[in-house]
């Protein structure tokens, strides 16, 4: 067993385990050295320096086609062996914390050996884990390769009224240009709101963004995997970017954006007064465009502005194509004379749904009606204001000789579930019905 060596206050490490704690390389690690290779052909040198690696591991990591994870060799001596597959699994579970595992290890598993054992197991374990997590911290992407976002509150007034205001920041990597705007909340509208403000801003968007993990982006589903809320998907899909997640409680790994959000706190905020909301939104504008544009960057050591010229024409361009509606199903009683309102419009579905719940999605120019999981009818929306869009075959046809009186009482009759109150129509609505019925009848 290796056994250390103390200098004073300084604890040595023999280089042999320092050489074995850099050949380990965690799958997280490996993925960014090759990226970084296949993105600007870095040399094998040059990555072992920016990684702080062995060349030879960064040789192997870019020979490697598959991940194979580091196998700590078992040593037949050791009273950690059957317990070694258990340490590896655990560990990152519990922060790599020597003290819990071996807690774990008497009272679960029957270990026997000594506390300076299991710590001796789990050191290179999290040097690995450490490394992965500063390559990721300190990653650059190139121009118009990737963006951060995330939210910040902070607390203000207007005049002398508290209010709270949920800050969206989005950051370009490469250039740390950011886009700032404030709300009354995070819910999901607003979020895809910002997305498309801030694109209007910059002109386009990067090829991904990293987000930390909000509810209007995934929730965790079962197994660890990550289940997209599947509107926030269906919007990255239209505008085309890849979303990417920070790793699980490691929120750090979008620095950039964590610098933005203290940024704006920090500089913006302090000693400004507001009058109301258009008053707070027009300084934090004019404070993006005098301010955070044009000071020098503590890490790139330029002007945002000047960055961005460079990552301008990298960018996805969005000029043009019209905002993302939100295809968020709205619920509605079929009434009497099977129309559905929406948005200030009546829409005729079957007369058969009269009384029973329908959903409407609206797809970009398209309505759908969707009962009991399937469409039942379907419209182009009317570009007008308080229009009727009756289909006739979503009339009763010949089966009533008197669209205003014998068919309401037959539907009527065959109904078994209750329905709310009947709106009051004008009588046009019911003169259009019944030649729209009469138009089916002949």
């Amino acid at each position: 067993m290796t056994v250390e060596r103390e200098v004073g206050s300084a604890t040595m490490i023999p280089e042999a385990d320092r050489a074995e704690g850099r050949a380990m390389v965690g799958q997280e690690l490996w993925e960014e050295i090759r990226r970084v290779h296949e993105q600007d052909g870095s040399s094998v040198a040059a990555l072992a320096r920016r990684f702080d690696l062995d060349r030879k591991t960064v040789r192997r990591c870019l020979r490697t086609s598959a991940f194979r994870p580091y196998q700590r060799a078992a040593r037949a001596d050791t009273v950690l062996s059957e317990h070694a597959e258990f340490l590896r699994r655990r560990a990152p579970e519990v922060d790599y914390s020597a003290r819990i595992l071996y807690q774990e290890l008497r009272i679960n598993r029957g270990y026997s050996g000594s506390y300076e054992t299991v710590k001796l197991f789990v050191r290179p374990l999290r040097q690995v884990a450490g490394q992965a997590e500063r390559a990721l911290v300190r990653f650059e992407t190139p121009p118009g390769w990737q963006s951060q976002v995330d939210w910040g509150e902070a607390r203000v007034y207007f005049r002398s009224r508290p209010v709270i205001q949920h800050l969206f920041v989005l950051t370009l990597g490469f250039s740390r240009r950011g886009f700032y705007y404030a709300y009354p909340d995070e819910r999901l509208s607003q979020f895809l709101d910002a997305h498309e403000r801030a694109f209007e801003h910059f002109g386009g968007h990067t090829r991904e963004h990293l987000y930390d993990r909000p509810r209007t982006v995934c929730r965790p589903g079962e197994g660890g995997k990550v289940v997209w809320n599947s509107a926030f998907k269906a919007f990255a899909d239209y505008w085309g970017f890849e979303p990417r997640l920070c790793r699980a409680y490691r929120a750090q790994t979008k620095g950039k954006v964590e610098s933005g959000v203290k940024y704006v706190k920090r500089n913006f905020l302090p000693g400004r007064t507001f009058l109301d909301q258009a008053d707070f939104d027009a300084q934090l504008a004019e404070w993006t465009m005098t301010i955070a544009d044009v000071r020098v960057h503590g890490t790139t050591h330029e002007r945002p502005i000047d960055r961005f010229e460079r990552e301008r024409t990298q960018l996805v361009p969005t000029r043009g194509q019209p905002r993302f509606r939100l295809q968020v199903r709205a619920t509605r009683i079929v009434a009497d004379d099977y129309l559905v309102s929406f948005e200030t419009n009546r829409y005729s579905v079957p007369f058969t749904l009269i009384g029973q719940t329908v959903e409407v999605e609206r797809c970009a120019d398209t309505l759908r009606f969707h009962h009991r999981g399937q469409v039942v009818a379907t419209h182009a929306v009317s570009p007008g204001t308080h229009q009727l869009v009756i289909l006739p075959e979503h009339g009763p046809g010949p089966i009533a000789r008197n669209p205003r009186r014998a068919f309401g009482k037959r539907l009527t009759a065959q109904r078994s579930e209750p329905v709310s109150e009947v709106e009051v129509r004008d009588l046009a609505v019911y003169e259009q019905l019944a030649a729209t019925a009469q138009e089916a009848w002949s």
